[in-house]
């Protein structure tokens, strides 16, 4: 149980430190910041690939306000989902009832 709580927790923190990456980049875009001042900054402080902040750059240029992903269709780009959550939960307690 301890495991999938940690596994939880760290999915909450990648999230939120995407999340404020995105509001960084944003920050420095209307700053007047080019994508390669703002990647020489982030990188120094927090490992953003140039790809992600050039691309964020290219949908701020656009008119894009919203720092969240867009809903795409197809498979999600990760398995952390309230359902696969509580699979592996119902795991681990049949786990720690065979021991």
């Amino acid at each position: 149980m301890r495991a999938t709580t940690n596994l939880t927790s760290q999915c909450e923190k990648a999230r939120h430190c995407e999340m404020e990456q995105r509001v960084n980049i944003k920050f420095c875009f209307k700053l007047g910041r080019t994508a390669t001042e703002t990647h020489e900054m982030l990188v120094k402080v927090d490992a953003v690939s140039k790809k992600c902040v050039f691309e964020w750059f290219k949908r701020f240029r656009v008119g894009k306000e919203d720092v969240k992903d867009e809903p795409r269709s197809g498979r999600p780009p990760t398995s952390t989902t309230p359902d696969n959550i509580e699979r592996v939960r119902r795991m681990f307690r049949m786990i720690d009832g065979c021991l």
